[in-house]
């Protein structure tokens, strides 16, 4: 009997998406904030260190993330011209 019973998962599993950590740099829209990840790279040939810094416009539903915080967005599907991250969680909160 133990051996044809098997527990079946009902957990959902979706295709792995992006998580980025960056600060937030414009709440002005509603329920949308610009979140600003920067990191550092090598140059090709002279591999001196400098700053790169990329843009993402977040999905922001419950507008918890204010100028300065340090967030964690995650991809998702597109929801209008610019938006196609969302915020999952704040991670650190403006001094």
């Amino acid at each position: 009997m133990a051996e044809s019973e098997e527990i079946v998962s009902t957990k959902i599993v979706r295709g792995n998406r992006k998580e980025r950590i960056g600060t937030v740099t414009s709440d002005k829209m509603q329920k949308t904030v610009v979140v600003e990840n920067v990191r550092k790279v090598a140059h090709p040939l002279y591999k001196k260190y400098f700053k790169k810094t990329t843009k993402f416009v977040a999905h922001n539903e419950n507008d918890n993330a204010k100028v300065g915080d340090t967030v964690r967005i995650m991809e998702t599907r597109p929801l209008s011209k610019t938006k196609r991250w969302r915020v999952v969680e704040v991670l650190e909160r403006a001094k």
